[in-house]
């Protein structure tokens, strides 16, 4: 195990802003958790497991203790039958990747998650999802390196306490379990109608009548390109801000003012509110901050993007003039998606 110090953080983040970690190592293999662990507890040091770092803001303080970059790889398939497929995930593999794999493999599950930055261990942890596919709807089990038991373990996903875009690896067992693998469940054939609405309307504008894994896959990518930046080219955190979740009695005087709000009704009685739809009204699309340096991105107005800012501070600067206008403007708290360290 090699270990670095001083390094800069804002190479291990998609919007490249942030500190120096004290210290720094990559990890190939599952031993090498216990032994990057061991050493930094040695030296009574915090650690932190990332992946790809498309959901981390580094602070400009930096991170005083041992950040660990997952590099495990691994892609081990079980058919139970004709039918069924088990694929057993290393954390460190990019995401993408794992999901052309299984589409050119002919199985259909994750071709919604398509083109979404990251690496596969990252996926439980926000519960990652898109197109009305989550993770958790094809997660069996997570492999983890437990911080606290000091060995590896196995939890179901019954037991990952899954919600929109969280779980209990990002809540109430926030820091002890290092994820190292992932299992999902695919199913050979095509994706079956209905689809979700953006779907719907692609194929319906390009005549699309053959919906198989590689078609959806296709239009995701299609979807996703023409809305949002590559973040190996612009330097953003994809989606900045949660869609908000309110009570219908909040959205009754929005609905009043504002007929054309977009919004999804839940099966507990609230409404999923679009934050796109909030920052457009709220005069955000397109907008250049000349004062931080920040910017939105013109085909989607969620995804903050860094032009010219050189420091957090920069970017939690614009971030809070959003927050506190569209607060103003519809009495609705945005909260921001990546995760600030």
């Amino acid at each position: 195990m090699f270990i670095l110090e001083n390094v800069p953080l804002s190479s291990y983040s998609t919007m490249r802003l942030g500190g120096t970690a004290s210290y720094l190592t990559e990890i190939n293999n599952r031993s090498e958790v216990a032994e990057a662990v061991a050493w930094a507890e040695e030296r009574g040091l915090p650690i932190i497991m990332i992946g790809g770092g498309s959901n981390i803001i580094w602070n400009d303080d930096g991170f005083p203790g041992l950040v660990i970059v997952n590099k495990i790889t691994g892609f081990e398939t079980y058919a139970e039958d004709e039918e069924n497929l088990y694929v057993t995930i290393g954390a460190g593999e990019n995401w993408d990747q794992v999901v052309a794999r299984t589409v050119e493999m002919g199985y259909t599950g994750i071709e919604p998650l398509s083109l979404i930055p990251g690496t596969a261990g990252a996926t439980p942890i926000q519960n990652v999802g898109a197109y009305g596919r989550e993770i958790k709807d094809v997660l069996t089990t997570v492999e983890a390196y437990d911080c606290a038991e000091k060995k590896l373990v196995n939890i179901p996903v019954s037991d990952c306490a899954f919600a929109y875009r969280t779980s209990r690896f990002r809540t109430t067992d926030k820091g002890r379990f290092l994820i190292t693998a992932i299992t999902i469940h695919l199913f050979k054939g095509s994706p079956q109608p209905p689809f979700y609405e953006a779907l719907r309307k692609y194929f319906a504008e390009h005549q699309i009548t053959t919906y198989g894994s590689q078609a959806v896959r296709d239009t995701v990518i299609a979807i996703r390109s023409s809305k949002l930046p590559d973040p190996a080219i612009v330097a953003n955190n994809g989606s900045f801000f949660y869609n908000p979740i309110i009570r219908e009695d909040q959205l009754t005087p929005i609905l009043t003012d504002h007929p054309t709000v977009v919004y999804w009704p839940l099966d507990d009685g609230r409404v999923k509110v679009s934050a796109a739809w909030l920052l457009d009204q709220a005069g955000f699309k397109d907008y250049h901050d000349a004062e931080t340096g920040m910017a939105t991105w013109p085909a989607q107005p969620l995804v903050l993007v860094n032009e010219k800012a050189t420091t957090t501070a920069d970017l939690l600067k614009f971030k809070q003039k959003i927050v506190d206008t569209v607060h103003t403007k519809f009495g609705v708290t945005l909260e921001q998606e990546p995760e600030l360290i």
